[in-house]
């Protein structure tokens, strides 16, 4: 088996598309379909058929997925293995972030970093906190900075970086802007602008609110919190916040429940072998640190 006929097979099977393999894999669409072909070959079964428009896995294909990418992995472990054996820092180091932890807290290490090795070839991608885990879970990125899991998964490795204390707010014309404190009951009555309930944040005010039986309206929803604050700055609802994305046009509200905040920090998958960028890039990271 050829490794690069197995990473194409991989991102046929995860993507359920040629075309889609082929953007992703930077091919041509007929070169997907000759290694897929070529590795159906040597391994003399079908692993692929094509149904309509999307593709599925034969029993072969789904017997074959898992092995192949624990395969990569093992290969791409290897290779980390040997290559810091160098004792050198360069490669490529494949990074995950959200889109506000990337914005607010990473420009300053990533050029700190880019500065200092500049051999290295930083592959960054932003996704949801939850989605990143699994990327790194997967053996995809090799580490993530983001909001960490509050019950902290016991397959992967932490370090807080930056504590980020929430807070209640709305918008200066908001009703609730005249009288800032209020009792969590009485905030429910008005429409909240929150990430969904899957995210680690969101998961923090469904807990908060569900801890005293109490239902809340949240007609707006998006993972993303520069959105949730914009839309929170029109009036449109009162949202839990990060302190530090309070702005002169936003009120913070007072109320009778505790203090709410997460933790942003780093991920790693302590069963892959990592990279002197990683190594790099974490030492660095922690220079910037709470």
């Amino acid at each position: 088996m050829d490794a690069t006929d197995l990473e194409t097979f991989i991102a046929v099977a995860e993507g359920s598309s040629f075309s889609r393999a082929a953007e992703r894999l930077n091919l041509t669409q007929p070169a997907v379909t000759k290694r897929i072909q070529r590795l159906e070959a040597s391994l003399g079964t079908r692993l692929l058929d094509r149904i309509g428009r999307r593709v599925e896995l034969t029993e072969g294909g789904r017997l074959l997925l898992p092995r192949a990418k624990s395969l990569r992995a093992e290969m791409a472990d290897t290779r980390r293995l040997l290559e810091n054996l160098r004792h050198g820092v360069s490669g490529t180091l494949d990074l995950a972030t959200s889109h506000h932890v990337g914005l607010h807290r990473l420009a300053p290490v990533l050029k700190t970093f880019s500065d200092r090795y500049p051999q290295v070839r930083l592959d960054i991608r932003f996704e949801d906190s939850e989605d990143a885990h699994e990327l790194v879970r997967r053996g995809d990125s090799e580490l993530a900075v983001v909001t960490l899991d509050p019950k902290g998964p016991a397959d992967l490795a932490y370090e807080t970086l930056w504590d980020d204390p929430l807070t209640f707010m709305v918008a200066r014309d908001h009703p609730l802007a005249a009288s800032p404190a209020i009792g969590l009951e009485a905030l429910a009555r008005y429409p909240a602008i929150l990430p969904g309930l899957a995210t680690y944040t969101g998961r923090i005010v469904a807990d908060l609110f569900a801890a005293r039986q109490i239902e809340i309206s949240a007609p707006l929803s998006t993972n993303y919190l520069e959105t949730i604050s914009m839309l929170t700055r029109t009036g449109l609802g009162w949202s839990l916040l990060p302190r530090s994305m309070l702005t002169p046009d936003l009120v913070a509200l007072e109320t009778d429940a505790p203090a709410q905040r997460r933790t942003l920090g780093r991920v790693t998958n302590p069963g892959r072998t990592r990279s002197n960028a990683a190594s790099a890039f974490i030492g660095i990271l922690e220079t910037f640190a709470d």
